[in-house]
């Protein structure tokens, strides 16, 4: 089986309701880029990338189409292998792993079509039926930020992130505090500073919420920074950002600078390199997000399956754009979650199949 044909859809997704949040960014749109491989024997596989504007991490959209551009001719003819597509887009572009996580995904639902099984069993076996989700609540108030907390909490998540930053830190303590207030120790509380806060405001962060058993993700923008922090924090920290690609992750690792992960498939480069990192972590008994950094049905489908292979002991959860952007790709098998939880797909590929009518026509085919 051989990749015959390459086509490359843009679709923004917008945001329902309030814009979205973050201390670096606030959303109202995303800029989505869906690929189809096409098989020489009739079969095709969907991939998609959606970075979250141009500055949360090195990607961008524009940057992942034109690099989709230098890869698809070189991919034309390959034979639809993991090993080889990876080695064929690593000889013919030097990083933009963002991208070539769009190939790898779409390689991985055809494979699964081709052999008539879910991506999950391709990438180890699924351990579960269903795997837990998480919500993610922008920037605001303690009296906003709460009550949309103890809302989620009562639609079943058991996990509730906070976006932290680009303000007073007494601002984010209050915020941080009125919440556990409110949602108790039955839910776990995680924050979220996206790089933005200083080591100092930090360390003052975690001082001042002693008492409140949470994990701070990503709180400084470097390494060196986050470094910096060890044995000065009442709370363990998780890597998110810097955790750019396997050589960043392992020395994340070796450093000792985390305690878990908050990890991307895009950021790793796919579904592959991202079950490197997957048993690194179980080896290392390090807990992690199986995440994207946005995206529709086929980012949500790709992240539901890896998160399915890992020990649940170790899953931190599997967040999806989904209630933010509230359309589908896919209007009967799209990925949705129910009571905090997500069904994970037992359809062969990743489960969903877009509504091409409704992509308009490619951007570029190859």
């Amino acid at each position: 089986m051989r990749i015959k044909e390459i086509h490359v859809f843009q679709k923004d997704l917008r945001i329902e309701g309030p814009p979205y949040t973050m201390a670096r960014t606030e959303l109202h749109s995303l800029d989505s880029t869906l690929i189809k491989l096409v098989a020489d024997n009739g079969l095709s596989g969907w991939g998609e990338t959606c970075p979250i504007g141009p500055v949360y991490q090195p990607h961008h959209a524009l940057g992942a189409r034109a690099a989709l551009a230098e890869l698809a001719p070189s991919l034309i003819g390959e034979q639809v292998s993991l090993n080889t597509l990876h080695q064929v887009m690593d000889d013919s572009l030097n990083a933009h792993g963002y991208a070539k996580s769009a190939i790898d995904v779409a390689a991985h639902d055809l494979l699964g079509k081709h052999y008539g099984v879910p991506v999950s069993e391709l990438l180890g076996g699924a351990r579960v039926e269903s795997v837990p989700s998480y919500y993610a609540i922008g920037i605001g108030t303690p009296e906003e930020v709460s009550r949309t907390a103890l809302d989620k909490v009562a639609e079943g998540y058991k996990r509730i992130q906070l976006k932290l930053g680009g303000r007073p830190i007494a601002e984010d303590i209050a915020v941080v505090r009125k919440t556990w207030e409110v949602i108790g120790p039955a839910n776990r509380l995680v924050v979220d500073p996206n790089r933005s806060l200083t080591a100092s405001d930090t360390i003052t962060l975690s001082h001042q919420c002693a008492e409140v058993p949470m994990t701070i993700e990503q709180p400084c923008n470097t390494m060196e920074e986050l470094l910096n922090l060890r044995g000065r924090l009442c709370h363990p920290v998780a890597v998110d950002e810097s955790s750019e690609g396997l050589n960043q992750f392992l020395r994340a690792i070796e450093t000792g600078v985390c305690q878990g992960f908050g990890l991307k498939i895009s950021r790793m480069g796919g579904l592959k390199p991202f079950s490197l990192v997957r048993d690194l972590c179980a080896l290392r008994a390090m807990p992690h997000s199986c995440e994207d950094s946005w995206g529709g049905d086929i980012v949500s489908a790709a992240c539901v399956h890896m998160g399915a292979t890992v020990q649940p002991k170790l899953l931190e959860g599997v967040w999806l754009a989904q209630p933010y952007i509230n359309e589908h790709y896919d209007p009967e098998n799209g990925i949705t979650i129910e009571n905090g939880s997500i069904a994970v797909p037992d359809r062969p590929g990743l489960g969903v199949v877009p509504d091409e009518s409704a992509l308009g026509s490619p951007e570029a085919s190859y």
